[in-house]
C-alpha cells in the first residue's frame, strides 16, 4: 500500500465530519505501527473535543493495550463521574485525555507513522498541541496532506523536523485542500452550502423522503450553522419548523426567509421556535455558516450564478421511488465525497460553472 491509499482512508473518515466541526476544520488521521499495520483511522468530530491526532493515538493505544483502555476508563470515570463503557468512548474531554495519553503511552507508539489531511497544530488553543503530542510519542513519520497557512497553528512540520522525524507534505494535497475549503472560507468571512433531499425517481417535494438517520444529520447540521435560509414559497406552502429536535440539546438555527414580501402566516411553526431570530430578505446578505434547505428552488439561482458564495451542494437520497414530479435542471456538479445512513445515500458535490 502506497502514502496515498492511506491518506485517502483519512480523508474519508474526515469528510463525515464536514461542516460538524464549525469553526474548526474536518480533519482525518490514520497510524500505523511500526510493522505497516493499521491501528486506527478517526477524525476530528467537534469544535472544543479532541483533534484528529490524538483522537486516534487514542484508539491506537486502546488497540494496542487493554491495560491501557481500563487504566483509562477508571481514571476518566473517577474524574467526571461519568459511565464510559468498554468501546462506547462518545466526546471526550480533551486535555485530561491529551495528559492521560502523555503520561500513560508506554512507547507503545514508538516508530509509528501517522497521516494527517492537514499539518499538525503546534500551539495551545482549547486543546493542546497535536505535533507536540505526535513527537512526545516517538513517531518516526508523519504525512501530512495540507500545508496549515495559520500563523498561530502551523508549524507542525518544522517541529517534527527539529525533533528528527521525517515529514513529507503534499499526499493528495488537492483532494486535502478541498476538504478544508469551507473552513478557510468561513474564516474569511462566509461559507454557504445548498442542501436538498430527493427521492430514488428525483422527486424533492410532498413531505418526508430520507430516513430518520439522514434527518438527524440534517438536524446535527442545522445545530451547528449560524443560519438557515428557506424560500418564501417553501415556508408557505410546506409551513416548517425547521428545529433541531432530533439532536439532543441542539441549537436551533436563526432563520433567513429569501422572499419578495414579507407577508407570512405567524402561526407556521419556524416562527415560535424559542430563542431564534428570523428575518426576511428580498436580497441575500449573509455571513458565518449557512445551509439552504428546500435547495429546489435556489438550485436555478446558483445555476445562473446569483448565489454566487454558494458553490457547494448536499443531496441525501432515499431508496424509494416517491409520486411526484421529479427535479429538472441541467447544472454541472463535481463529486466530492458520498456516504450512506442505512438504507438512504448522501454526496458532497460542487457546483461548477
Amino acid at each position: 500500500m502506497n502514502d496515498e491509499f492511506y491518506m485517502d482512508l483519512a480523508l474519508s473518515e474526515a469528510w463525515k465530519f464536514q461542516i460538524l466541526t464549525y469553526p474548526n476544520p474536518a480533519v482525518g488521521c490514520l497510524i500505523l505501527d511500526e510493522n505497516g499495520q493499521i491501528l486506527s483511522c478517526k477524525a476530528h468530530e467537534k469544535a472544543g473535543y479532541l483533534h484528529a491526532e490524538p483522537t486516534t493515538i487514542f484508539f491506537a493505544l486502546c488497540k494496542k493495550s487493554k491495560k491501557f483502555k481500563d487504566d483509562f476508563i477508571k481514571a476518566y470515570n473517577a474524574k467526571f463521574s461519568s459511565n464510559i463503557k468498554e468501546d462506547e468512548f462518545g466526546l471526550l474531554e480533551p486535555k485530561f485525555t491529551y495528559e492521560f495519553i502523555l503520561k500513560n503511552h508506554s512507547n507503545l507508539l514508538k516508530n509509528a507513522k501517522a497521516y494527517v489531511t492537514l499539518e499538525p497544530c503546534s500551539h495551545h488553543g482549547k486543546t493542546p498541541p497535536c505535533a507536540n503530542l505526535l513527537k512526545e510519542l516517538g513517531f518516526s513519520e508523519v504525512i501530512i496532506g495540507s500545508h496549515d497557512e495559520n500563523q498561530i497553528a502551523s508549524g507542525g512540520g518544522n517541529l517534527f523536523k527539529s525533533a528528527g522525524i521525517k515529514v513529507k507534505f503534499g499526499v493528495l494535497k488537492e483532494r486535502c485542500d478541498k476538504l478544508l475549503e469551507p473552513f478557510l472560507a468561513y474564516q474569511n468571512g462566509g461559507f454557504s452550502f445548498l442542501k436538498i433531499a430527493i427521492s430514488k425517481n428525483g422527486v424533492a417535494s410532498g413531505g418526508i423522503i430520507t430516513n430518520e438517520l439522514s434527518r438527524t444529520h440534517v438536524h446535527k447540521l442545522r445545530s451547528i450553522i449560524d443560519t438557515l435560509v428557506i424560500g418564501g414559497n417553501t415556508v408557505r406552502v410546506d409551513r416548517p419548523k425547521l428545529d433541531s429536535r432530533l439532536v439532543s440539546g441542539g441549537k436551533n438555527p436563526d432563520v433567513l426567509i429569501y422572499s419578495r414580501s414579507d407577508k407570512f402566516d405567524k402561526t407556521i411553526p419556524l416562527f415560535s421556535v424559542p430563542g431564534r431570530k428570523v428575518s426576511i430578505q428580498k436580497k441575500l446578505s449573509l455571513t458565518g455558516l449557512s445551509m439552504f434547505e428546500g435547495a429546489g428552488e435556489f438550485l436555478k439561482l446558483a445555476k445562473d450564478g446569483k448565489l454566487a458564495n454558494v458553490k457547494w451542494l448536499l443531496i441525501y437520497q432515499s431508496s424509494n421511488f416517491k409520486d411526484g414530479k421529479s427535479l429538472s435542471l441541467d447544472l454541472n456538479l463535481k463529486p466530492l465525497f458520498s456516504g450512506n445512513f442505512g438504507d438512504d445515500s448522501y454526496t458532497w458535490y460542487e457546483i461548477l460553472d
